[in-house]
């Protein structure tokens, strides 16, 4: 077994640029681990960053400099932001107040519909297990509301968060676009000389990133605004509020389509019960969830959906456990950044290829 091992770790190790790529990995996956709520503003500032490179480029083409292309770039999105936010955030938090009001009147349904059970259905139900499923539902209801108020004794401390995010975030990204090629110059310096297959790695996957990010900022408007038009059109109570759900799910390969689907299948019961109204909330559903994963998602992703769905699967739950949301978000990029990696270290083939 130790033999076998050896002769991997010789057969994977014996390039000292395959060495110098593993050192830089383990360098940032430990530097993201431990000081990643530390850096975070950082994070978010590169995720940014990516995604207005290409605005720039684009501006920096048509002979505007480089600096007042950041400049006018930076400005138009956080005005959008800005716009944005005003429009939806008093929508947003008038629906979700209204749903807080309507959970009582939800609960108490619930039960009556739980109750009816056993006398609509006796051979499907017993009495024992109806009255169990009723208390375990009181308890997570009584759970919920405690977290709710933890949640807004804790949200001063966010609301000095978000306070430091708008002030250093505009100023990292305007830092990292400007002077984006002096500082990949100081990187180069502090990396080991050896980094051939380092910068093949990081050639190949930094247009991956930029075009993911991209893809992904497109892939959730389209979903959130068209679910919001049928939700809209189908007459769906809390429609904004649930439409941004089903946008934001999308961060979350299959899983989170999965989950976003039982608040709007809820929601949807309540107000209509089963009539066909409720059928036809969920035939637009999964029509907009079949065309988001068999038509935009290979357009807009064209290399990341190569990987199986089980190898993104993974992915979201081991990196989702490392690094939290980012890991989410970059699940999709991270695993195709272990693929890469494993295809660019050198193998047993490729010693019979050189050595013929």
């Amino acid at each position: 077994m130790f033999e076998m091992v050896t002769r991997w770790y010789q057969r994977r190790f014996s390039d000292p640029h395959a060495v110098s790529l593993v050192a830089i990995l383990l360098v940032g996956f430990i530097t993201i681990y431990f000081f990643g709520n530390l850096i975070a503003p950082l994070l978010v500032a590169i995720v940014l960053a990516y995604l207005l490179e290409w605005p720039v480029a684009q501006l920096s083409k048509l002979g505007v400099p480089r600096t007042l292309s950041v400049i006018l770039v930076i400005l138009t999105f956080f005005s959008v932001m800005l716009v944005a936010l005003l429009g939806l955030v008093p929508t947003i938090w008038a629906q979700v107040g209204n749903l807080i009001n309507d959970i009582p009147s939800m609960y108490t349904g619930l039960q009556h519909f739980i109750a009816d059970l056993p006398k609509k259905h006796p051979e499907l139900a017993d009495f024992q297990i109806v009255e169990s499923v009723v208390t375990n539902i009181k308890n997570q209801v009584i759970s919920v509301g405690e977290t709710v108020v933890k949640g807004s004794l804790a949200s001063l401390v966010s609301l000095a968060t978000l306070a430091v995010y708008l002030i250093l975030v505009p100023l990292l990204i305007f830092f990292l676009l400007k002077d984006k090629k002096e500082m990949i110059r100081l990187a180069s310096g502090v990396l080991p000389r050896n980094r051939k297959l380092a910068t093949k790695v990081w050639d190949e996957m930094n247009e991956q990133i930029s075009n993911y990010i991209r893809g992904k900022v497109m892939e959730i408007l389209i979903v959130g605004g068209v679910s919001y038009v049928t939700f809209a059109i189908l007459d769906l109570r809390y429609s904004v509020l649930l439409a941004v759900a089903v946008g934001f799910s999308v961060l979350i390969p299959y899983i989170g389509a999965a989950a976003v689907t039982v608040p709007v299948a809820i929601v949807g019961l309540f107000q209509w019960g089963l009539e066909p109204q409720f059928y036809w909330l969920l035939i637009a559903y999964g029509i907009i969830q079949a065309l988001d994963g068999n038509v935009l998602v290979p357009v807009l992703f064209s290399e990341a959906v190569n990987l199986h769905p089980v190898a993104i699967i993974v992915a979201v739950l081991v990196f989702g456990g490392l690094w939290g949301f980012w890991g989410v978000f970059f699940a999709i990029p991270l695993a195709t950044l272990v693929k890469a990696v494993w295809n660019a270290l050198p193998s047993q083939d490729d010693d019979v290829i050189n050595h013929s």
